[in-house]
């Protein structure tokens, strides 16, 4: 397998978890803003939609958004734990946990990367990550380890890199300490301190 990735974005969800499950895999780096791998390969040929992650298979078949890549990657894997049985509440809760980090959280510091973002625009970005940290922070309130309870899964892998984002945005998670522990938390996974490292996100 191949993973498409930029260093520290919403694909090191996918690196994460390919590094848990302990998959073979190839990383490919991409500049999203030339369009190019490292190797100078249209990434658009790729990826027509220009973003990352994608995920090129043996078979040759490619997969893109994130909370898919994921969700294939563990099912591919039964035996992680990554994923709760599929016509369960917990995998329902999963699918809902995915979806509100991939639409909310994660749009919800766009402005902070887009170069043509403007001042507004970064104060009302604010605004909605603190709305969305507020509703995560609540979450973890009960005491869970984790967004299903005890057990990591892949939601955990896609709200702690989009959580992490908050250390380059100047968004002090100390606002939220139930969400600062989880981060923390995460963080100390070997699975994640590999990819990070691999990244180049920390020595």
């Amino acid at each position: 397998m191949k993973l498409f990735y930029k260093p520290g974005a919403c694909s090191l969800a996918s690196h994460i978890v390919l590094r848990e499950v302990g998959a073979s895999f190839e990383l490919v780096k991409v500049d999203t803003d030339t369009g190019l791998t490292e190797n100078g390969l249209d990434y658009g040929k790729i990826n027509p939609k220009g973003y990352v992650p994608a995920l090129k298979l043996d078979s040759g078949e490619i997969l893109t958004e994130g909370a898919s890549i994921l969700q294939y990657i563990a099912s591919q894997n039964p035996g992680s734990g990554l994923s709760p049985a599929t016509r369960t509440i917990a995998h329902a809760r999963q699918q809902e946990y995915l979806n509100y980090v991939a639409s909310e959280l994660h749009k919800a510091f766009g402005p902070f990367f887009f170069s043509t973002a403007t001042e507004d625009d970064k104060k009302k970005a604010n605004v909605k990550v603190a709305k969305n940290f507020d509703y995560v922070n609540d979450l973890f309130s009960d005491g869970r380890s984790y967004l299903l309870g005890d057990d990591f899964s892949v939601a955990d892998s896609y709200l702690f890199v989009v959580s992490n984002w908050s250390n380059f945005v100047e968004i002090d998670l100390k606002k939220w300490p139930n969400v600062a522990a989880f981060v923390e938390r995460i963080a100390k996974r070997p699975a994640v301190q590999a990819a990070m490292k691999a990244e180049g996100l920390i020595s």
